[in-house]
């Protein structure tokens, strides 16, 4: 498992926060969305915190 910069674990969980219901379990999808509610030019960048969403959502426990 790859170590994820700082900025991007920041970013992820502040986007989660605020926009809680904008993110799934599908990677697709949750790119899209950082892209719309987001500043970030790079497509590494963006893909590297849709991965770190997708993996948050993915993890959590169903209610």
């Amino acid at each position: 498992m790859a170590i994820k910069p700082a900025y991007v674990k920041k970013t992820g969980n502040l986007l989660l926060e605020r926009y809680p219901d904008a993110f799934t379990t599908d990677f697709e999808q949750n790119k899209e969305s950082v892209e719309k509610l987001t500043n970030v030019e790079s497509k590494g960048v963006r893909n590297r915190i849709a991965g770190y969403v997708t993996r948050k959502k993915g993890s959590e426990v169903p209610a």
